[in-house]
């Protein structure tokens, strides 16, 4: 193991007495999460700011599709128990309670 991390830090082989420069050996680590951030963690930030947006501007009238696949109309917004619980028309005399974290997207925002 302590000869593979001598082999990364870029001394020669052969050379075991001397030892690198401890701050080289932190480069490879400090990209690899600055890659990390830069395609996963801020691209995820920004989905869930924009979901969130979304779940806040979603009110009466709106033709939405959750994340089960059902699309209907919003008919009332309620609270329970804490959690914002979203009242939709899926048919003539069918409404369903979702909760509103499960709203996948607004296809029709009412003007």
């Amino acid at each position: 193991m302590l000869n593979w991390i001598i082999l990364m830090s870029g001394a020669p082989p052969g050379e075991g007495g001397q030892q690198g420069n401890p701050l080289t050996m932190l480069v490879p680590f400090v990209l690899i999460f600055v890659i990390f951030y830069l395609l996963i963690i801020r691209p995820q930030q920004k989905r869930q700011k924009s979901h969130q947006q979304m779940l806040d501007s979603v009110k009466n009238g709106d033709r939405v599709i959750t994340t089960g696949g059902l699309i209907g109309n919003v008919v009332g917004i309620k609270e329970e128990d804490g959690v914002k619980v979203l009242v939709l028309k899926i048919a003539e005399d069918t409404k369903v309670e979702i909760s509103r974290g499960h709203l996948q997207q607004i296809i029709l925002k009412n003007r």
